[in-house]
């Protein structure tokens, strides 16, 4: 399997996961944490469903993993999501040491349905051609934006 592979199946799981919830009457991401290509821990947007603004995918992974190893240090661990983590999540992964984040649809993608949090990244003046853990967008073929983000 080359790392291209191994990046989408875990990809794969998140945008399943992220489908799942918007099946339940969640926001369309989920988030799967990994370490040396064994599961740490999945999460997906709860924030509507207990009204918590931090229930993040990427931060539900994160705390699920610190509960289930009893601690919060991630380091080489890499972070998978549906969509581009906005602020909180980027800086949680970076406060965990999470090493890297691959994502499936970006800020751009996002947009058209409302869920784009550049504003954020612009009102906080993150710089995203130096973000504080590398970040890539990686493709999955047949799989447009609308697919998740339509129903949602």
């Amino acid at each position: 399997m080359t790392d291209t592979d191994g990046h989408r199946k875990w990809l794969d799981q998140a945008v399943d996961l992220a489908m799942e919830n918007v099946a339940m009457g969640g926001r369309p991401f989920g988030a799967v944490l990994v370490r040396e290509g064994q599961l740490l821990a999945t999460g997906v947007n709860r924030m509507l469903a207990i009204h918590d603004p931090s229930s993040h995918a990427e931060m539900e992974a994160l705390r699920k993993a610190g509960a289930d190893m009893g601690t919060t240090d991630m380091s080489g661990a890499v972070l998978y999501a549906s969509g581009q983590p906005c602020p909180m999540c980027l800086a949680a992964a970076y406060m965990t040491g999470v090493s890297a984040i691959y994502y499936v649809y970006d800020n751009a993608d996002a947009e058209p349905f409302g869920f784009s949090s550049q504003a954020t990244y612009d009102a906080l003046g993150v710089d995203m051609d130096r973000p504080a853990v590398p970040m890539s967008k990686v493709d999955l073929p047949g799989l447009p934006p609308a697919a998740l983000y339509k129903n949602a």
